[in-house]
């Protein structure tokens, strides 16, 4: 061989070794970055965690609720978006070495079209259920009405909620698929009682004795724990044929209606028997009776 022809050779080995290793030094320079950016995407995350604990946290009845859904939201944030973060990295640092990333590209977009297409209902459901979850709209054990079933929360993750009802059916439901929601237990629970008492009882006794009901399971430890309210006379709400209706409501904590509710009929049905008042009568009026007490029959 020649020394033209060895020079040549020469010439091109240092081309090709000096343009390695200004790739390589930009690829060095490019991950450095990319550290110091997932470093500070890492940090951003954290204190937006902390400030939304903070803000959204203070009317949470149970403590820790909000930070556990929060850190799980942040989580899946930091996952993709770091995910996404490397993967750019990596295709620039491919790009720096001399391999023709277009055919990368155009593949994963093949290949994230497809599955677009075969998992659109997947996605959607995540979507949902990361906004069902941020949102805070249902929890573990809340009383729910999903698509018009009913019952307790059992599971709530980023793709379906599960309910379990008086039954003991288990229900599950996509997040894409819902399309109704109601919590019977967000914050506070009600409980509507009607109360059905003949035309001939006095009505305002009949609500004297139903606070004094109310109040006297408020002085109870065990429920003046859960009721967070007195209990709330609404007043006469209907007229039957057989007698009329009062209306009244509890506000208890989460969750804790039925067993409030339950207690109190039951005294209430012995407090109305101590003061003769009857309690949901068959006598039935005439249809051309007026329904009115002392009336003649």
């Amino acid at each position: 061989m020649s020394p033209q022809a060895w020079e040549t050779f020469f010439d091109r080995i240092m081309a090709i070794g000096l343009n390695t290793l200004q790739g390589l030094i930009r690829i060095v320079i490019i991950v450095v970055l990319a550290y110091i950016a997932v470093n500070l995407l890492r940090s951003g995350l954290t204190k937006l965690e902390a400030f939304l604990i903070r803000s959204t946290g203070r009317g949470e009845p149970e403590p820790g609720a909000v930070a556990k859904r929060i850190t799980t939201l942040s989580g899946v944030l930091w996952t993709i978006s770091s995910g996404l973060l490397w993967f750019v990295v990596v295709l620039i640092a491919l790009s720096q070495l001399g391999v023709n990333i277009g055919p990368i590209l155009a593949g994963a977009g093949v290949i994230g079209l497809a599955v677009g297409f075969g998992a659109q209902h997947l996605v959607r459901d995540l979507v949902s259920g990361f906004f069902l979850l941020l949102e805070n709209q249902i929890r573990i054990g809340d009383n729910a009405i999903v698509n018009g079933t009913v019952g307790m929360v059992e599971s709530v993750t980023f793709r379906t909620v599960v309910l379990r009802d008086q039954a003991g059916v288990v229900h599950v439901f996509p997040n894409g698929a819902i399309t109704t929601l109601a919590n019977a237990t967000m914050n506070w629970s009600a409980y509507v009682i009607d109360v059905a008492v003949p035309y001939k009882d006095d009505t305002d006794q009949v609500i004297d004795i139903m606070r004094q009901v109310g109040e006297g399971m408020r002085r109870e430890p065990a429920y003046a724990l859960v009721m967070i309210e007195p209990i709330e006379i609404l007043g006469v709400d209907n007229f039957t044929d057989t007698g009329l209706t009062i209306k009244a409501r509890f506000k208890t904590q989460p969750s804790q209606q039925y067993n409030v509710g339950r207690e109190y009929r039951r005294r209430l049905k012995k407090a109305f028997e101590s003061a003769g008042i009857g309690l949901g009568t068959t006598q039935r009026l005439s249809a051309n009776k007026s329904p009115v007490p002392g009336a003649p029959a």
